[in-house]
């Protein structure tokens, strides 16, 4: 008996998106799994559609966009209209898009059972804090939710705060499926002295990373933060290695390969991530290197975003700052020392089974069988 196939369509790298590749990596034992993405096939699927690089998903023609023609923003997207031309009609039994810019390009393909949308942010909120995606961009991805991603048969997003948000906004219900990571199988090593920090993200500039660095060379306890970046944007990279160069607590560092990640941060004592809250989606953080930082069972300690000062306050495996400024980093860290750190380590340690991608992912699950 054959097995019921499902399309995975993300325009970004699949092979390199953590949370479309959990997606991958649990339904492929169950299902015939085909990708449409950016990159190269991920392992486990039966066939990949290869959107090529140079067709970029985000670019929209600005005529039409000022216009409001949105149907044709939409379809006259190079990578939409690609992927257009290559998927199957109807020859699927279920669709899982991933992000608002997939859902109408899923419905199109008429899967036999329906389409889930997994909505990886609060879309419309992206850029909010840039005056023209507020004016030209929001109200074009508002459309598509109103008119294409309340037609999915389900959808799944990041957070609880985003998840009440959509349905307040556009009144379809939405489960939560986190963007935890993969249990892994390790223990809480001895503190270090200093104490160790690690930061691991993008290096983009609205995410204002010096907060961090300037919060651990104003501390008075003995700690260093390795910053693990990748090069999203390289000009600010080499600031933030020009801010650190001659320091002796901060370093800027390349990333590690996401398969080596959480091992590499079982290394280091603590995670930090203080990240100001210029749009709707920063204030609603809840990412993957929190879940990352708990797999390689560190001590967490984040700004006072509700999403991660929830679970870090719930779970005591972490301390949370007063402000998003340095100087509220550096109070915690003044109030930090081995023992501190080794009972978050603990903390940490207790909550990973819960807080994995094995078990986080059940929404996931859920919302495909009952299409399939």
């Amino acid at each position: 008996m054959s097995r019921p196939s499902l399309l995975i369509l993300s325009f970004s790298p699949i092979a390199d998106d953590a949370r479309v590749l959990k997606q991958v990596r649990l339904f492929a034992d169950r299902y015939d799994v085909t990708t449409c993405g950016y990159g190269p096939a991920p392992e486990g699927v039966v066939r990949h559609y290869e959107v090529p690089a140079d067709l970029l998903a985000w670019r929209k023609d600005p005529r039409w966009l000022l216009a409001r023609q949105y149907l044709r923003v939409y379809w006259g997207n190079a990578a939409v209209a690609h992927a257009r031309s290559v998927l199957p009609v109807g020859e699927f039994d279920a669709v899982l898009a991933d992000d608002v810019d997939t859902v109408p390009l899923a419905l199109s393909l008429q899967p036999r059972r329906g389409v889930h949308a997994d909505l990886h942010e609060y879309a419309p909120g992206q850029n909010s804090e840039l005056p023209r995606w507020r004016w030209f961009v929001a109200p074009y991805i508002r459309w598509i939710c109103r008119r294409f991603v309340s037609r999915a048969a389900s959808v799944t997003t990041v957070g609880q705060g985003i998840a009440e948000r959509y349905t307040r906004e556009f009144g379809f219900p939405v489960g939560v499926v986190t963007n935890a990571a993969p249990y892994a199988d390790l223990a809480p090593a001895p503190v270090g002295s200093p104490i160790r920090l690690v930061h691991s993200g993008n290096a983009q500039r609205n995410r204002h990373l010096e907060v961090m660095i300037d919060g651990v060379e104003q501390s008075t306890t003995p700690v260093t933060l390795d910053l693990l970046l990748m090069p999203n944007d390289e000009a600010y990279r080499d600031e933030l290695r020009a801010r650190c160069a001659g320091s002796t607590r901060v370093r800027v560092l390349d990333p590690v390969p996401y398969r080596d990640l959480v091992r590499t941060l079982n290394g280091y004592d603590v995670g930090v991530f203080v990240l100001p809250p210029v749009n709707v989606n920063y204030e609603w953080t809840l990412p993957n290197k929190f879940f990352d930082y708990v797999q390689a069972r560190l001590g967490v300690i984040v700004g006072p975003s509700p999403e991660m000062a929830r679970e870090v306050e719930a779970r005591g495996f972490g301390a949370v700052t007063a402000d998003f400024t340095a100087a509220g980093l550096a109070a915690v860290l003044d109030r930090c020392d081995e023992n501190a750190v080794t009972a978050w380590r603990s903390a940490s340690d207790a909550s990973a089974r819960e807080l994995s991608a094995e078990v986080q992912s059940d929404g996931w699950s859920r919302a495909v069988a009952r299409l399939v």
